[in-house]
């Protein structure tokens, strides 16, 4: 993957043009005392701060918080047309299964002329698809996924011509390479923010109308560079893409979440993550992984949570993810193996990870099975206290081996694990077998 990291939209929170004409709006928080925390109200109807049912409303809502407020959103589907960005300091707090942020259906519309780097208007096919206030994203067949795409909002239209801020952050190639722009974005986002908290909200990615955007850039529940969140008891599905992606951040907590249904991974922490928590969440159905570490995660705690049924892998480990502990986590049922550690060179291998205390069983698929699939070369791991077995009969014993190291792999200590009913070996050194981790639709 190309990890190039351009500079990204911080400045999107500031820039975005919300529809407002269909919100109606009863400020009640007047009478608040100067520097007292205030809750700010979203509902479809009757009495709140904003009244309306999208992005729009639950946008204008945000707009009035300051730090230490609270924002309530009521119960019901709203439709989003963009992001919701949350600033810093505050809450948002939905209605426990109740409150619903869905993301609208997909468009899209070619580009007639390259979109450049630096451009603050497109020139597009249709631009009647599109209106101002709506997230979009610029691609085109070759920059489609990591930080190759631009996330931004049109501000205006004017014939052909979209106006956007911010600006684009790639060549976008019309004659080779069918540059395009959708209306496709994180739904619920906390960018470039500390001390966020997100409670009680059901986030829901409507992938069966909208295009593929990975958690680089997207996600049903999105953090980028974002210090000291929280997020807990919320439902995050069915994004074409990923369910829950923190890149470029410090102290992420997510917590008694279920995150399942996506094209992707079910939770996504990357790109220099230190010290995230996951704990006590259910993670499943996700078309590839359900714990995906990405590049450089380093001294998170995972516990606790259900991982299961998921495409590939239960947990994937890679690119300088070091000294991470699993415990007490559940990880069954998952199509090629329950652990996967990806293959790198010595020094950026994922190094120094213990797994304590969990369960891995019935892992695997017709072809190929494992509990822990551990390629070259992390080493210094520790897998001790486990159960890792196959407690199937039949042709559906699919977790051939419990745990399989890849010949070059460093060290592994194995320690009073409790393994059993594997078709071949319980614990085995071999040659590689090709896996892979990721396929971009």
């Amino acid at each position: 993957m190309n990890r190039t990291i351009p500079c990204f939209v911080a400045g999107v929170a500031l820039t975005i043009i919300v529809l407002v004409a269909t919100v109606s709006c009863t400020l009640q928080v007047n009478n608040a005392t100067n520097g007292s925390s205030r809750m700010i109200t979203v509902a479809q109807s009757g009495k709140a701060d904003v009244i309306g049912a999208d992005s729009a409303a639950l946008q204008k809502a945000a707009n009035l918080l300051r730090t230490g407020d609270v924002l309530l959103i009521g119960p019901g589907t709203y439709q989003m047309d963009n992001s919701l960005f949350v600033p810093s300091g505050v809450t948002v707090r939905g209605t426990s299964g109740q409150t619903i942020l869905r993301k609208s259906a997909g468009i899209e519309s070619a580009l007639i002329e390259d979109g450049d780097y630096g451009e603050s208007q497109l020139t597009v096919s249709e631009p009647q698809k599109f209106r101002p206030g709506m997230g979009i994203v610029i691609l085109d067949d070759i920059l489609k996924g990591d930080w190759d795409v631009s996330v931004t909002a049109v501000t205006g239209i004017e014939g052909n011509v979209t106006r956007i801020s911010p600006m684009t952050l790639r060549d976008y190639d019309v004659e080779q390479r069918h540059a395009k722009v959708r209306n496709t974005f994180p739904i619920l986002c906390a960018i470039n923010t500390e001390n966020v908290v997100i409670e009680d909200v059901i986030v829901d990615g409507n992938k069966a109308e909208n295009a593929y955007l990975d958690g680089c850039r997207g996600g049903a529940i999105y953090l980028y560079q974002s210090r000291n969140a929280t997020i807990k008891n919320c439902v995050s599905r069915t994004y074409n893409g990923d369910g829950i992606s923190f890149q470029i951040t410090e102290n992420v907590q997510v917590l008694s979440c279920e995150s399942f249904g996506h094209t992707g991974y079910g939770i996504h922490p990357g790109t220099g993550t230190h010290r995230p928590l996951v704990k006590g969440c259910r993670i499943h159905e996700n078309g590839q992984i359900g714990i995906f570490l990405c590049w450089r995660v380093r001294f998170g705690t995972f516990k606790e949570n259900r991982i299961e049924n998921n495409g590939q892998y239960g947990i994937s480990i890679g690119h300088k993810d070091t000294d991470n502990l699993f415990a007490g986590n559940t990880v069954t049922g998952n199509g090629v193996c329950g652990v996967y550690f990806r293959a790198e060179s010595i020094k950026n291998s994922g190094h120094r990870n213990s797994f304590k205390g969990n369960t891995v069983t019935n892992n695997g698929n017709t072809e190929k099975g494992y509990g822990f699939y551990i390629e070259p070369y992390a080493g210094d791991i520790l897998i001790a206290d486990n159960r890792i077995a196959e407690t199937r009969s039949g042709s559906g014993r699919t977790q051939r081996y419990g745990v399989y190291k890849v010949q070059g792999t460093g060290s592994l200590q194995l320690q009073k694990n409790a393994m059993q009913g594997h078709v071949e070996k319980d614990y085995f050194e071999g040659e590689p077998i090709k896996l892979s981790y990721r396929t971009v639709p």
